[in-house]
């Protein structure tokens, strides 16, 4: 059975989480600018037709991404070509979050793994038709180093760090942190950005870049290369710190077609469970899930192995993401309005069961 359509080739790119979360992550923002008013309805007869009951199957069609949001989908994927799951699910390894929002936008997909802010972009641009189901990947991003000593935030006063994400998430996430440790970015801290995470991992390897915020899995790509290259500082460690229980920095989460998920409840309800399962998974049995992170054409399995526990591939949903989610979208509102798409979305932006 031929369910999976595969467009990139390999390529190791978050410009993923994340959130929205990339040096591609501002292509991606205005790539969901530019998105239709309303989405078109799919073409499938998933869309087409309601599910009478949970036990019909129907086919999802789902843009999933190299990186953590293919990485939690690893089990969903193997049991559905098992034909093992409730419904049959048609998903496609986008090549970037571009082609996951092209994909949404015109409902060649149903479900959307996206930039968290990319989804309230959407939100806005398609007048309510994209709902944030689920949040799956919190902070993927982590301070290195490569012969500086940096053992807490206030150690990166006076220092120059070099980034990527500028004018997305990553810069958002640092400045806030920066902000709420009593330093001004630009001021106490310089940040030099690159143009993609790519280039800022030569940096940090040639030791150009002496401090570099990155993500995974470019973090475990560099500190493998060379042992001199340390993990200082988990970014989502240092986001809670300031934030508390107010918010979380979430880069990556779940979208849906709303006219999809009206037709299809049930089916879709029933998708959630397993991938939360699926996400359950891939944090328990790390080795078998980089293995199909390979078999899957997302990561070679080395990589994935490595990668996944500092992924923070997480199933935040309902009350909980609810919760979560309008203080953090709201500090990306305070920074640039257009991180969100130009206002907050309203509360039937959050997906319920």
């Amino acid at each position: 059975m031929k369910w999976i359509k595969r467009i990139a080739a390999m390529a190791l790119t978050l410009c993923m989480l994340g959130t929205t979360l990339t040096g591609c992550a501002s292509q991606t923002e205005e790539a969901a600018s530019q998105a239709p008013e309303s989405a078109q309805a799919s073409s499938s007869e998933a869309s087409e037709e309601p599910s009478s009951t949970p036990a019909e199957k129907i086919t999802i069609n789902i843009a999933a991404q190299k990186g953590p949001t293919g990485l939690g989908m690893v089990k969903l994927m193997q049991d559905s070509e098992d034909g093992s799951t409730a419904n049959t699910y048609n998903v496609t390894i986008a090549s970037s979050p571009d082609a996951a929002v092209s994909m949404i936008s015109s409902g060649e997909a149903d479900v959307a793994a996206l930039p968290t802010n990319t989804a309230a972009i959407l939100y806005n641009k398609t007048s309510g038709n994209v709902q944030l189901a689920a949040l799956n990947t919190l902070g993927v991003l982590y301070v290195v180093t490569n012969g500086e000593e940096v053992n807490s935030i206030e150690d990166l006063r006076g220092k120059t760090v070099y980034s990527s994400g500028q004018g997305a998430t990553p810069e958002y996430a640092v400045n806030y942190i920066l902000s709420e440790n009593g330093m001004e970015p630009g001021t106490d801290v310089t940040i030099e950005y690159k143009a993609d995470h790519s280039e800022l991992a030569a940096s940090i390897l040639s030791g150009d870049a002496k401090i570099a915020v990155l993500p995974e899995p470019f973090v475990t790509q560099v500190t493998t290369k060379d042992p001199n290259v340390k993990v200082a500082l988990n970014l989502t460690d240092e986001w809670d710190k300031v934030a508390g229980d107010k918010s979380v920095l979430t880069m990556g989460c779940l979208a849906v077609r709303k006219d999809f998920v009206e037709q299809n409840k049930e089916a879709f309800d029933a998708f959630l469970e397993e991938y939360k399962a699926s996400v359950d998974f891939t944090n328990s049995h790390v080795e078998e899930a980089a293995e199909l992170s390979e078999k899957y054409d997302i990561m070679p399995a080395a990589v994935a192995a490595k990668a996944i526990p500092n992924c923070n591939i997480v199933y935040m949903d309902g009350d909980e993401m609810k919760q979560k989610m309008p203080d953090f979208l709201n500090i990306l509102y305070t920074a640039n309005p257009k991180s969100v798409g130009g206002e907050l979305p309203g509360e039937d932006f959050y997906y319920t069961k």
